[in-house]
């Protein structure tokens, strides 16, 4: 029975593309204990992760010219990136910026695989550089872990696991706080904060729903974000090719694989591979990197780093497990302009082009001016006749502006205003409403094309066209 057991789970394990790393042949979760990573490549990852998380816990404080860096206030539909504002009206310079980034991710990782997770992704790096530290300074490394989750709930174990659990919730309480400042700005999370909580029962649901969310993403969901929920790593089975830049195991150099001898003669015809398995026991998503470039795998260069170190221990070259591709593992050269990726790259510099142009381009007042519906005209004491309008001219700016609105044509038209039509608040907008008086010699019965233009500072800003209705006797002189 033991032996039978035995050679079903070789068979499942070999059966690697067949089933999750981290699952076991009855379908339970293994949970991971990596090794805590140490070389060359951490040391680059973890300056790259502080400099990306102090870049994170402080956008939403940053502010250019008294406003914010970046605001994606969905509710109010404000929206500031890098300091420019925007309003719904600029949708679809949004879209297109969106199907940019979409085109750099799919070149990206053409070229270089999944390196953005491994390096870049905020749930990579508040993983990897926050919380799995945590459990490293609390619980120890890995095999301390094993141990301390195999043991009775003694005192000095919940103590740990309270501790760590209190530490982990205090943290996805602050991110939460920190996305939420994204969304509202720095001013309405402070006021949130130094407020009694009962004035703000709403909001502080929210936060604990969203830090309770975070939580269970850090404690316990872990890897599986990763490998189940993120449709990037879908993505990358089709994006990925032979020339794909990524983590690679140098099989030609490692196999056959062998246990380190102490005599040479012992290791004659054996690959560099000693077989030790520590890229295996650090990585963070459970794979066997020497399997071959897998789905799981989020280019984290943990097992470059175990794997250097061992082949220094053993005095051999470093590289056995590297930045390559197949094509440069199989035929020792590398070939990143490919036809694809050209044509990737073409997208992306038109797709560019554009969004650049429409951002250079783009108006930062929008006026709109329609004739008041359900009113045909009004006669004027003076015998002129009149429409009525709605102007509404939305301030992009975070400055107040001083708008005037003239008359293009007809020549003889006066604009008669009906409440204050000067000034435009910053990142607001003005309503009000107008007369268009004109007199009715040269007026056609029904429809008279008119046109408007928008001065925002003496500086013309916009035209608007419209329409000015005429009874069918406007001939008749006093009718």
């Amino acid at each position: 029975m033991t032996t039978s057991k035995t050679t079903d789970n070789t068979g499942y394990k070999e059966a690697y593309r067949d089933h999750l790393g981290n699952v076991t042949q009855e379908g339970k979760r293994l949970k991971i204990h990596p090794q805590r990573p140490v070389g060359r490549h951490h040391s680059v990852r973890r300056i790259v992760s502080w400099v990306l998380l102090a870049i994170l816990f402080t956008g939403p404080f940053v502010e250019i010219g008294g406003h914010p860096l970046l605001l994606l206030n969905i509710l109010e539909r404000k929206f500031v990136l890098f300091g420019v504002p925007f309003w719904p009206q600029d949708l679809h310079l949004f879209l297109l910026a969106v199907l940019s980034l979409v085109v750099f991710i799919v070149l990206f990782t053409a070229v270089f695989g999944r390196i953005w997770c491994g390096w870049v992704c905020p749930q990579t790096i508040f993983m990897e550089m926050i919380f799995r530290k945590i459990e490293y300074w609390i619980e120890g490394d890995a095999a301390m872990q094993r141990r301390l989750d195999r043991e009775p709930w003694t005192q000095v174990k919940i103590l740990k696991k309270m501790l760590k659990h209190g530490v982990f919730f205090a943290i996805s309480f602050l991110i939460a706080n920190t996305f939420l400042a994204y969304i509202s700005g720095s001013g309405p999370l402070w006021q949130i904060i130094t407020d009694p909580p009962s004035e703000h029962l709403q909001g502080l649901f929210s936060i604990s729903i969203f830090s309770l969310v975070f939580y269970g993403v850090f404690a316990r969901f872990r890897e599986q974000a990763c490998i189940i929920v993120c449709p990037y790593g879908r993505w990358q089975s089709a994006m990925v090719n032979e020339d794909t830049i990524a983590v690679t195991y140098d099989y030609r150099r490692g196999e056959p694989r062998a246990k380190l001898k102490r005599a040479e003669h012992e290791t004659e015809g054996t690959g560099d591979c000693i077989d030790c398995g520590q890229c295996v026991q650090v990585c963070p998503t459970g794979i066997d990197i020497r399997n071959g470039i897998q789905l799981e795998c989020v280019n984290c260069t943990a097992c470059i780093d175990a794997c250097d170190a061992i082949m220094d221990k053993v005095e051999r070259p470093r590289g056995l497990i590297r930045y390559s591709s197949y094509r440069g593992i199989e035929e020792n050269r590398r070939k990143l302009l490919t036809p694809r990726v050209l044509a990737y790259a073409a997208v992306l510099v038109v797709l560019l082009g554009v969004v650049t142009y429409l951002f250079a381009t783009r108006d930062q007042l929008q006026a709109v001016i329609l004739r008041e519906p359900g009113k045909l005209h009004t006669d004027l004491a003076d015998g002129r006749l009149a429409n009525f309008y709605s102007v509404k001219i939305i301030n992009k700016t975070f400055a107040e502006v001083p708008v005037e609105i003239r008359v293009v044509e007809p020549a003889a038209a006066e604009i008669i205003p009906l409440g204050d039509l000067a000034q435009v608040p910053p990142q607001g907008m003005l309503v009000g409403r107008f007369l268009l008086a004109l007199p009715r010699e040269g007026l056609m019965p029904g429809r008279n094309p008119v046109g408007f233009a928008i001065y925002a500072d003496g500086r013309f800003v916009s035209a608007v066209e419209s329409a000015f209705l005429a009874p069918h006797n406007v001939q008749k002189k006093g009718s």
